[in-house]
């Protein structure tokens, strides 16, 4: 089986169950427990990470309005989504 965790608490709970040798990437957002930052990041956010409450509802109504993902599947890791 192989996994991509997007979900911190999913990764936690991945981890917890002993599934981490399943885990072949994670969001830029799982950092726990520690191990879990040894895995690819496959994704990665386009919102800024200090940005104000009003620059990120602006700039995700933008992604939306043009039709982007905030939060892109990055290209070096598409063969994870592929594999079967």
């Amino acid at each position: 089986m192989r996994i991509v965790s997007l979900l911190p608490s999913a990764t936690e709970i991945l981890f917890a169950l002993g599934l981490d040798r399943e885990i072949v990437g994670v969001s830029h957002e799982c950092d726990f427990p520690p191990r879990a930052r040894t895995k690819p990041v496959v994704i990665h956010s386009r919102v800024p990470h200090d940005a104000a409450p009003a620059e990120i509802d602006r700039l995700v109504s933008e992604y939306v309005h043009r039709a982007k993902v905030c939060m892109p599947l990055m290209p070096r890791y598409w063969s994870l989504w592929l594999q079967t």
